[in-house]
């Protein structure tokens, strides 16, 4: 059986919500993002994010591939480099994202 991902792997989805005029909201009811870390040195392997059309997620993963989920410069990296309407919400869930594995991460290490 093929295996994507390691052991070391894991999978962590941040969500936001999106104004009822971006055409996200037509697709999907909010806007998610997820993540895939490698937990031995916090850095992401792979992210995708719910989007209408296949060039945003492919952008948005050069964004955050390679990157450690506690880098700050993520958000500043958006800021500087994705002007979608999803803006706000690609930062607020990238954020979502990075408190849920800080949460599972605390639990896994006491």
């Amino acid at each position: 059986m093929f295996q994507l991902f390691h052991e070391e792997t894991v999978f962590i989805i941040g969500d936001a919500q999106v104004s009822q005029n971006n055409p996200i909201s037509k697709v999907f009811s909010q806007f998610f993002l997820g993540v895939v870390v490698d937990t031995s040195n916090g850095r992401i392997v792979d992210a995708e994010c719910s989007a209408t059309i296949d060039l945003t997620v492919r952008f948005v993963r050069s964004i955050f591939v390679g990157r450690l989920i506690e880098d700050e410069e993520i958000i500043t990296s958006i800021q500087k480099r994705y002007f979608g309407s999803s803006q706000k919400a690609l930062i607020v869930a990238f954020r979502d994202a990075q408190r849920k594995y800080k949460q599972q991460f605390a639990a896994l290490s006491t």
